[in-house]
């Protein structure tokens, strides 16, 4: 049955709406634009005249096509060169979705998303949907063909298992900046004292070259270690230089909410660093550094005003 310009518009309003949720479900910018267009495909060949709630039934498609892609994707991130990280997404791009509430900030941020990947797909897609989207329990055990007594004690088993993970504290953007630039003072100082004093004792590094980006298979642990990393990571040198094709800039930003070191070379982006705050300390680095997870974030670098570089690294 043929879409008429009323039935694509409606699609279009929610389109937003269905990116955020399956970045969120699939913790990739790419695979959430594949699972909505599929959704798009799926809305085109339907009955649309017995479709009572547009809103609830794109919902549940998408949702279920995205269960469908995070039991293959658990499959294929067993044969995965290294460790795997969410991909990235920078300030301003609408795929972060609604942001009006703690929960909702959180549900997106790159340590929320790395936890998630710990939780079976249902347990993820109810947490998303409540805690992010604020559906009733009701509607997403409709959704997800379950009873609404297992929804609630699915989302609070998932809720605890992230909780149990996380030590995020909320900066602002101003905080996360001082942050940013404070590590960064720290990190080419060539010495190793300031870095640690920014730590937590068990902060740990992660990277993601997904094969195609020289990053350690075996995260960083602890604070000397990491510190340690970090000193030479930002250590000038040919090497690296030829490695990547020149001297990027380094930009201080936010990536999923948070504190975030945005690496660009040529107006490409060629690296994210994700900073984990706590009140003890920088927690946390997370590092994509794969070119396939970072074609978004390139693009929606090229669409924003990022003001000017900290610094030129190499």
């Amino acid at each position: 049955m043929a879409l008429t310009m009323s039935d694509v518009d409606r699609f279009e309003a929610a389109r937003p709406r269905l990116e955020a949720i399956a970045y969120r479900l699939l913790g990739s910018a790419s695979e959430a634009e594949d699972a909505v267009q599929e959704t798009f495909l799926r809305w085109q060949a339907a009955d649309i005249d017995r479709v009572e709630v547009p809103e609830a039934w794109l919902t549940k498609v998408l949702t279920n096509l995205c269960l469908n892609q995070l039991a293959s994707a658990r499959a294929r991130r067993e044969t995965y060169v290294g460790q795997w990280l969410p991909e990235p997404v920078l300030a301003g791009d609408p795929m972060l979705g609604p942001a009006d509430t703690a929960e909702q900030r959180e549900s997106v941020s790159y340590a929320v998303l790395a936890l998630l990947e710990r939780l079976s797909p249902n347990e993820r897609a109810v947490y998303v949907l409540r805690e992010a989207f604020g559906h009733p329990h009701r509607e997403i055990a409709e959704i997800l063909d379950i009873t609404e007594a297992a929804c609630q004690q699915i989302f609070h088993r998932a809720k605890k298992h992230v909780a149990d993970g996380r030590a995020r504290t909320e900066v602002d953007e101003a905080a996360a900046r001082r942050v940013v630039e404070e590590f960064l003072a720290a990190a080419t100082s060539g010495r190793t004292e300031p870095l640690v004093r920014l730590l937590t004792q068990d902060a740990v590094s992660v990277g993601d070259g997904g094969g195609k980006v020289p990053a350690r298979a075996k995260a960083f642990e602890g604070a000397l270690a990491v510190a340690k990393f970090m000193r030479g990571l930002f250590k000038p040198g040919k090497a690296k230089r030829d490695l990547v094709g020149g001297s990027p800039d380094v930009y201080a930003s936010t990536a999923n909410g948070g504190p975030a070191l945005v690496v660009v070379l040529d107006g490409r982006v060629i690296g994210v660093m994700c900073l984990e705050i706590t009140a003890e300390g920088i927690a946390g680095f997370r590092n994509q550094v794969n070119p396939d997870k970072l074609e978004r974030a390139t693009r929606q670098w090229a669409a924003t005003d990022h003001g000017a570089p900290l610094l030129t690294v190499f």
